[in-house]
């Protein structure tokens, strides 16, 4: 398995649409539930999520749950740091796929960028 990262112009976790996680309330707090959920727009998008650009307009204030780093993981998931490369290219591969679907250019993008 390659290293997990980031592509460009994908979205695909932007797409916060509950119905897609009904298990949200295992992994975020009330608190960020409520903004999770304050977020969720038009077909389940997020409402920070620009579509024409394919990015965040808020990236660097992004709420935690967004941020994709081991820490978060060990916090959310009860992931173990040596388990995170793993466990978010799993993530990102399913997200990717239910979004994009398979075959699809962002899928194929993210297999040629992280399989290094």
């Amino acid at each position: 398995m390659g290293t997990w990262r980031c592509i460009e112009g994908c979205g695909a976790c932007c797409n916060l649409e509950p119905g897609d996680r009904p298990d949200l309330e295992s992994y975020l707090t009330p608190e960020n539930l409520q903004l999770y959920l304050s977020m969720v727009g038009e077909n389940g998008w997020c409402i920070n999520y620009n579509h024409d650009t394919r990015k965040c307009n808020i990236y660097e204030d992004r709420p935690s749950f967004c941020r994709v780093t081991p820490a978060t993981f060990t916090k959310m998931f009860a992931i173990e740091p040596e388990e995170f490369n793993e466990f978010a290219m799993d993530c990102c591969i399913q997200q990717i796929e239910a979004i994009h679907g398979n075959p699809s250019e962002e899928l194929d993008r993210y297999l040629s960028q992280t399989q290094s």
